[in-house]
């Protein structure tokens, strides 16, 4: 069932997103290790991007969805009462017929958005319908270092100093002595943070955050450290990291509330961001439709 929409999608979703840091919620900061890389049950792709976090912080056993159309296919329904969650995808559309410049193309692509169920909300699955077991890429905790072996080109890793940070000049990621951290969990989650800044590099994916050293506390700084937020905890996720102690401090949430009250487009880019720089530190390539446009495949099913 899509969805018509002739509202703002990325405002849709932003409201959805502050109101769950309002409720001290970090979505992004919900692992998968358990529930399994959020997928649609019927094609068995996995979702991108931000759409990941959003499906992973709802909190279900297992992260296999379907869409409405899907769920009627098998012969299922929804339980009385359950909702909906939103999926967003990219679509070429008609542009609007005022708009008849000669030398731009006829159609445009916008942000739309359609509802999935998680196999939890739904009654009358077949048992026909295998629903795989939740999938680990990596499932100990030593996988940490498997992951820096898969990064091509990773920046040398040195302790020279009490501090953690990427240099971009040098091409180096420093972290703190190994003592000086209380867990291997935390270790491992600052390493992974420095290593999605380290992706920003010209001769890796080349962001404009990490090729032009933005002023602390500028706009372009702040999406720089939540695609580094975002991907070290797709990595966390990975390596089967289920626990760390975060800042979920009133400070820290009120910061990311007020970066999307005054952006609504600010998490959709730092999401889609950390998606590229985890792609890359993984060594995978991504699925794709076309080299130009990420529409999300399992809408096509419906």
């Amino acid at each position: 069932m899509e969805t018509k929409q002739k509202t703002d999608v990325y405002q849709i979703v932003t409201d959805l997103i502050i109101e769950k840091l309002e409720s001290n919620i970090v979505p992004w900061r919900k692992p998968w290790t358990e529930a399994g890389y959020p997928a649609n049950l019927v094609t068995k792709i996995p979702y991108r991007g931000l759409n990941v976090w959003l499906l992973a912080s709802l909190g279900y056993t297992q992260n296999y969805f379907l869409t409405w159309k899907q769920l009627g296919k098998l012969g299922g329904t929804v339980k009385k009462g359950e909702k909906g969650h939103i999926v967003t995808f990219w679509k070429k559309v008609p542009k609007d017929k005022d708009d008849e410049r000669v030398d731009e193309p006829e159609t445009k692509i916008v942000l739309r958005y359609y509802l999935v169920y998680n196999i939890a909300q739904c009654d009358g699955l077949p048992e026909t319908c295998a629903i795989p077991e939740s999938p680990h890429t990596i499932s100990k905790l030593s996988a940490g270092e498997e992951i820096i072996e898969c990064m091509p080109n990773c920046p040398v890793i040195v302790f020279a100093k009490q501090k953690a940070y990427y240099d971009p000049q040098k091409d180096i990621i420093n972290l703190p002595q190994l003592k000086t951290f209380k867990t291997a969990e935390s270790y491992y989650n600052t390493l992974f943070h420095e290593l999605v800044h380290s992706t920003g590099h010209g001769k890796r994916l080349n962001r404009k955050a990490i090729v032009e050293n933005p002023d602390y506390g500028s706009e372009l700084y702040s999406q720089e450290e939540l695609v580094a937020e975002i991907g070290a905890c797709y990595l966390n996720s990975v390596a089967g990291i289920a626990e760390i102690e975060f800042d979920n401090s009133v400070s820290y949430i009120n910061g990311w509330l007020e970066q999307l009250r005054n952006d609504n487009r600010f998490v959709f880019y730092a999401s889609a961001q950390a998606q590229k720089a985890v792609e890359y530190i993984l060594d995978v390539k991504p699925y794709t439709k076309t080299e130009s446009l990420q529409e999300d495949p399992a809408f096509e099913t419906q």
